[in-house]
């Protein structure tokens, strides 16, 4: 059976593990793997704007031996021109493996669901599984395990990588809190399938409104945007409502002394998180960017050996 990435938990936390240490050794020799030489074709649509996503999937699938070709979502007006189903059906004859960064997460599902190849979410409203295997391959470089670890997301936990991080995180075997203000938590079947993941694996989940307990003694901080694509006309409500949660230098340190800080970019300085953090020595984000391709390479690799 065709597998597919479209949630963190599409990997059961052996699975998660081995894509990890698949990244860990494409990074190490990223030239030696070669599991999409032909090359096989990589469909890419891209719905929303993107940097990081583009770059790092274009030179990961250049460094797998394949070709990576860019569709531009507005023009190809899946779901508006033709149906998902039928999209699906095109892409899946064309390519070897379908990556697709947009709104719904029932478009991937669907794209899934007809396609006959592998689909990888690249971002969905949703979900933003390939960011997450990145963040968790960078801090195994810095911490040297997962389980056990306090991962603290700070500011709006009902977005993508908040509802990513409670799912990603407890299948590693990590203690994930989520702080946020009220109106602003996760769906609570999100919550729930996490904690039922914590509840095999040692870790565990939990919301805290309080930023400066929640951050107390964590070892991995993690921010993002405040007002991610779709939300701009809510700019001034959300930064007024989110502004006790940036991750600021006074915030930080309640954190353990050794924490790291992560953010996915694009990041605001003096919103979600000042200067000084960022670009401050705790900052692991610039590792979290690169890791983008390494985790995504793995992804890749791990999908195309299981068509």
């Amino acid at each position: 059976m065709t597998r597919h990435l479209l949630a963190d938990d599409d990997l059961t936390p052996a699975e998660q593990a081995e894509v990890l240490d698949l990244a860990a050794e494409l990074k190490s020799a990223p030239y030696d793997h070669k599991p999409l030489a032909g090359p096989v074709t990589v469909a890419m649509v891209f719905d929303k704007p993107t940097l990081r996503t583009q770059t790092s999937f274009s030179a990961g699938v250049a460094e797998l031996g394949g070709h990576a070709m860019m569709i531009d979502g507005a023009m190809a007006g899946i779901g508006v021109r033709e149906s998902v189903p039928d999209v699906a059906r095109i892409l899946g004859r064309q390519a070897g493996q379908i990556v697709w960064r947009t709104y719904a997460q029932s478009g991937v599902e669907e794209m899934a669901a007809h396609a006959g190849v592998p689909v990888i979410n690249a971002l969905t409203d949703e979900f933003h599984p390939c960011q997450l295997l990145a963040d968790l391959l960078t801090i195994r470089e810095h911490k040297g395990q997962l389980a056990g670890l306090r991962a603290v997301f700070l500011g709006d936990g009902a977005c993508n990588m908040g509802n990513s991080w409670l799912l990603a995180g407890a299948t590693a075997g990590m203690h994930v809190v989520i702080s946020g203000p009220q109106g602003y938590e996760p769906e609570r079947e999100i919550v729930d399938r996490a904690a039922a993941i914590a509840a095999t694996t040692g870790g565990s989940v939990a919301l805290e409104s309080d930023p400066v307990v929640a951050v107390t003694a964590a070892d991995v901080v993690i921010t993002d945007t405040w007002v991610s694509m779709g939300k701009e006309d809510e700019a001034a409500i959300r930064l007024g409502d989110l502004a006790p949660y940036q991750l600021n230098a006074p915030l930080l340190e309640h954190a353990a002394t050794d924490a790291i800080v992560m953010h996915c970019l694009p990041a605001y300085r003096g919103k979600e998180i000042t200067a000084e953090v960022l670009d401050g020595p705790r900052s692991v984000i610039w590792d979290e960017a690169e890791n983008r391709r390494h985790a995504q390479k793995a992804v890749m690799t791990w999908l195309q050996a299981r068509r």
